[in-house]
């Protein structure tokens, strides 16, 4: 009796969730409308789970890094072999822990660093939500140990952890960013990636461990399941996310058509009609993630200014945005730790393509990008937003590799972005594109917040230099 109770609560609770939004919010009230706003929904946390699948659980992937709950650090920067994260970072060397934090908490342990060399570690949640942060800018650059801990920890901070951040999400990831001053440099950065730890919590106070959690039958993920089977892998993912507040009628309305947390989602059961509205969700949820993409912020000189990262705050339910933020650069900072101007287009709005031109970027002496730490401008194919193959390797240009590079006679400093290698004496300050569409990034670590500053994004004091066709 106390099953089928606890049934029709649950039966009931789903049909008024759905019911309430059809009032409030006049939409969605089809299956056709609740399918995509799940597809839109879940894209960032199936993509996220891809990425996760292929670093920590796939070792035939390629791209395998280390079992969960194990430190990864890569002694390089990624290059065009990278391939599970569009437009990654080529700046700095990664390092990686993905955390299952079911168990118990995770203590993550750094080193003292050079006040000099900027790192970051981003905490990224199930939802991918950056949720907290420890390094140069947000905890300084002294060593410590801080706790990780899941939904389900309940307890007092232990002796010597200098902070406990919560994780809403029973798994998550710890991106690390060392910076590199140049290729000489690598040794260092070993050496503090090697003052990286990280332990259980029972490993550091040096208890026995608790009982270990459930081992989990994770679903082999292919990169087109982004598209008829992501209901399938939004289900799987789910049961990680214990419901929040927020979100209880959003999960309650997605029940109605079988997206539920741990359920089977076979599209062949569906009847004919769903499955018609399933396949029309998935493409038109993809076009409203893709547009809000192109749309992130204000159009400066050709650069979109904006943010669309953060945490859940930041967020605020709306997610076109968090889909729209991963897809154009999944875990990528929150502005206060990265700032990020993208460009497709040049400054008159024509679509930049190195099959068809020449071009050059330029700084104005004083007019660098404003940060604390560093900056770059980092090539990708415009088509797949990935490094491109080049003659000499070089992705990117930044503020490190200054020194290095010409200066224009008024201490302007000129980028010359194309196919094909400019002349000797411009060779410093050539930036390799693609034989065809071109995808700019832009990163501005630890931005100053006085001005000039990049900060607020899109109406800051400082703004991008035009990207100009060159003559």
């Amino acid at each position: 009796m106390k099953a089928i109770i606890v049934g029709f609560v649950v039966t009931l609770m789903t049909f008024v969730g759905a019911m309430a939004y059809a009032k409030n919010k006049g939409q969605p009230v089809s299956h056709k409308d609740i399918y995509q706003e799940a597809y839109v929904y879940g894209f960032p946390m199936v993509m996220n789970y891809g990425i996760m699948y292929a670093y920590f659980v796939d070792r035939n992937s390629g791209q395998f890094k280390a079992p969960f709950n194990q430190l990864y650090n890569e002694a390089r920067v990624f290059t065009p072999k990278d391939t599970a994260i569009i437009t990654p970072n080529s700046d700095t060397p990664y390092s990686f822990v993905g955390m299952d934090l079911r168990a118990e908490p995770l203590v993550l342990t750094v080193p003292k660093v050079e006040k000099s060399r900027y790192y970051v570690i981003q905490l990224i949640d199930m939802y991918t939500c950056n949720y907290g942060y420890i390094g140069s800018r947000s905890t300084g650059s002294d060593a410590g140990s801080y706790m990780i801990a899941g939904p389900n920890w309940k307890g007092t901070t232990p002796p010597g952890i200098k902070k406990v951040i919560h994780c809403e999400t029973q798994f998550s990831l710890a991106g690390y960013r060392t910076q590199l001053f140049g290729p000489d440099d690598m040794p260092n950065v070993v050496k503090v990636q090697s003052g990286y730890k990280v332990q259980t919590l029972s490993q550091y106070l040096k208890k026995d461990p608790p009982k270990a959690a459930p081992a989990i039958d994770f679903p082999p993920f292919k990169p087109d399941d982004m598209k008829a089977n992501l209901p399938k892998f939004l289900n799987f993912v789910l049961q990680f996310c214990p419901p929040v507040k927020e979100e209880t009628a959003l999960r309650a309305r997605f029940a109605t058509v079988g997206i539920e947390a741990n359920k089977p989602f076979d599209l062949d059961k569906l009847s004919d009609s769903d499955r018609a509205d399933e396949a029309l969700a998935v493409k038109e949820g993809y076009e409203s993630i893709a547009k809000r993409r192109d749309d992130i912020g204000k159009n400066i000189n050709g650069w979109l200014v904006g943010s669309i990262l953060g945490d859940r705050a930041f967020f605020n339910g709306n997610w076109v945005m968090r889909a729209a933020g991963a897809l154009a650069g999944i875990y990528g900072n929150s502005a206060v730790e990265a700032v990020y101007p993208l460009a497709k287009n040049d400054a008159n709005g024509q679509p930049l393509d190195g099959s068809k031109h020449n071009y050059k970027l330029t700084f104005a002496p004083g007019q660098f990008p404003p940060v604390n730490a560093f900056w770059s401008v980092t090539m990708y194919d415009g088509k797949t937003q990935l490094l491109i193959e080049n003659p000499i390797n070089r992705y990117l240009i930044n503020s490190p590799m200054m020194p290095g590079m010409k200066k224009d006679k008024d201490g302007s400093l000129t980028i010359y972005i194309q196919k094909d290698a400019p002349e000797a004496d411009k060779m410093s300050n050539w930036l390799p594109a693609p034989n065809g569409p071109i995808y700019l990034v832009m990163r501005l670590y630890w931005p100053k917040e006085k001005a000039p500053s990049i900060l607020p994004p899109g109406s800051g004091t400082w703004q991008p230099p035009a990207i100009e066709v060159s003559k």
